[in-house]
């Protein structure tokens, strides 16, 4: 049965007005966000989205089921649990987080010091990820986050490269040789992609290897 909206479309003709019909409603994009680096179980997104009820949460995927930007699928044994993804039609939908990151972070309001969660963290430095110099080394990082919001959290993991054509950060559990790799806090590792702090500022970043490819990390992906 279709989840019942709590508001009215627009009736309006136009197409960004229609998408607001789609994802305009409280939580709705944070939720699409949060599933922008791949599939999630329900209670993992009751977890990285703080604030958001179960019954909030439930609604939210429902309508977003209902329109063709969530798919539910269950994961093959031995997991056998319930995940939501993103249709193909849905993950179009980080072009359209880039566009309002790259708009808001000229925002004098925007609340730096608020905590992030992982996946949020690394969609900010994809949305501002920038190609190398030409002539310049490419690199790899392994990029280890911790949730400074929920210590007992395993560190999430991901593959940062960066070259001449382009800089990307990717979610994986698979790492192979890279030329560094960096565990950090959330809450450190923002201070320096998006408040501008260096890596020698935060306590909460250990590097092993070559620390030139983590500051090119930084320069290709800070705010």
């Amino acid at each position: 049965m279709a989840a019942r909206r709590s508001y009215g479309s627009y009736n309006d003709g136009c197409a960004s007005a229609h998408a607001l019909d789609l994802i305009g409603e409280r939580w709705a994009f944070i939720v699409v966000r949060e599933l922008l680096l791949g599939p999630k179980r329900f209670l993992d997104l009751q977890r990285d989205i703080p604030g958001i009820g179960p019954a909030v949460l439930t609604h939210r995927l429902q309508d977003l089921e209902e329109t063709g930007i969530v798919m539910r699928t269950s994961l093959p044994a031995p997991a056998r649990v319930m995940v939501y993804g993103l249709s193909e039609w849905g993950r179009g939908l980080e072009a359209v987080n880039t566009a309002l990151s790259i708009w808001a972070a000229q925002s004098p309001r925007l609340p730096f010091e608020a905590d992030m969660g992982p996946d949020t963290l690394v969609l900010a430095m994809r949305a501002h990820a920038r190609r190398l110099p030409e002539g310049g080394p490419e690199s790899s990082v392994a990029l280890k986050l911790s949730d400074s919001r929920d210590s007992e959290r395993e560190p999430v993991e991901y593959l940062a490269t960066m070259t001449t054509t382009g800089s990307t950060v990717t979610k994986t559990t698979v790492v192979g040789a890279v030329d560094a790799v960096v565990n950090s806090t959330t809450r450190a590792w923002k201070a320096v992609i998006i408040g501008g702090a260096s890596l020698e500022s935060e306590d909460d970043i250990a590097i092993t290897g070559h620390q030139h490819a983590v500051q090119m990390l930084v320069d290709a992906t800070k705010l």
